[in-house]
């Protein structure tokens, strides 16, 4: 039973001012960190890129160039992020059994942390990447006036990958597409088939670039992993 990696890179970066995926960060594009982490993991087989009109060329060129050691295809991206997912998996291999979803503005993710969440959905066909909320919360009114608590006991934060078997992925999916519903994301589709989904805690920063802020803040995660990689190797 095979795992392709689904790498979700078709948005249009509004909240940034500039397509996040093509930003330099470090000298390589976000897109290629992101990409370069699932080739570089046992677990995963092969990849399937979602583009965009931003990304499609790059990923090609890559590609073409040999720059990946997995089998990469293209999908072409919807208006919306479920839709783009679910375009991507009538694009998946008969071989595969396992799916993993990842936000292509996730360049931080680990290799150790996809393996813990691919071997999760292995064993319980339903896993996502996640953190615990430690952050005291409040909800607050349309005037931004505090109105209130949210219990943060039990409350995780929704990362990427999320992972699961493809029988259930396809069968959400097209739930979801059948009744017109809007979903954020796999989770959100799997949970209207009542089904579990497990929590897989994320001990590495797995920050979401979404702001031009987020570079920076990316470029010195990645710096201080890489010193901490080297000094664990002398």
């Amino acid at each position: 039973m095979s795992t392709t990696a689904i790498i979700v890179a078709a948005g249009n970066s509004s909240r940034m001012g500039f397509h996040k995926l093509t930003a330099d960060l470090l000298g390589k594009p976000v897109l290629r960190w992101t990409m370069e982490a699932f080739d570089a993991c046992p677990a995963v087989d092969a990849l399937l890129i979602v583009v965009g009109d931003a990304t499609r060329e790059m990923v090609l060129d890559w590609a073409e160039l040999g720059i990946f050691k997995k089998p990469i295809t293209l999908s072409e991206g919807g208006v919306q992020r479920y839709l783009s997912v679910h375009e991507g998996l009538k694009r998946l291999s008969e071989e595969t059994g396992i799916v993993a979803v990842h936000d292509g503005a996730r360049p931080l993710i680990t290799t150790e942390q996809i393996t813990r969440c691919i071997e999760r959905a292995r064993e319980c066909r339903a896993a996502v990447s996640a953190r615990p909320v430690t952050e005291t919360l409040k909800r607050a009114n349309v005037h931004g006036v505090i109105s209130g608590d949210i219990e943060r006991e039990h409350a995780w934060v929704m990362e990427t990958p999320q992972v699961f078997s493809k029988e259930l992925l396809v069968r959400a999916y097209e739930h979801v597409v059948k009744d017109g519903l809007l979903v954020t994301d796999e989770v959100s589709a799997v949970q209207l088939l009542n089904e579990e989904i497990h929590v897989v805690d994320n001990p590495s920063p797995n920050l979401k670039v979404t702001y031009p802020s987020d570079l920076e803040l990316a470029s010195r995660l990645l710096r201080s992993a890489k010193a901490n990689a080297n000094q664990a190797a002398s």
